[in-house]
């Protein structure tokens, strides 16, 4: 029951990944803003660029992530349906 629940909190393809990357950047976005509110001047820009620029290092890795997730699932089956996954 514990792996059903695992599987609803699992990326499992790209579209999912750009799914999670958009509501990231929307946050961060969100809490930028906010910050230009609190810091104004260069502080606050400062500081929305380090929350974009969390976004843009975080995506990556998590596209990295899935591409490499993808590619290793396609070889596993490729060796099951070549029989040599026994």
């Amino acid at each position: 029951m514990f792996r059903k629940i695992g599987r609803l909190f699992t990326i499992k393809t790209k579209f999912e990944a750009y799914v999670i990357i958009y509501a990231l950047a929307l946050g961060a976005i969100e809490r930028g803003t906010a910050y230009l509110d609190q810091y104004p001047g260069i502080g606050g820009w400062l500081l929305l660029l380090a929350c974009t620029g969390a976004v843009f290092l975080g995506g990556a890795k998590i596209l990295d992530c899935v591409t490499k997730e993808q590619a290793e699932r396609k070889t596993l089956e490729a060796e099951t349906a070549a029989g040599g996954g026994a």
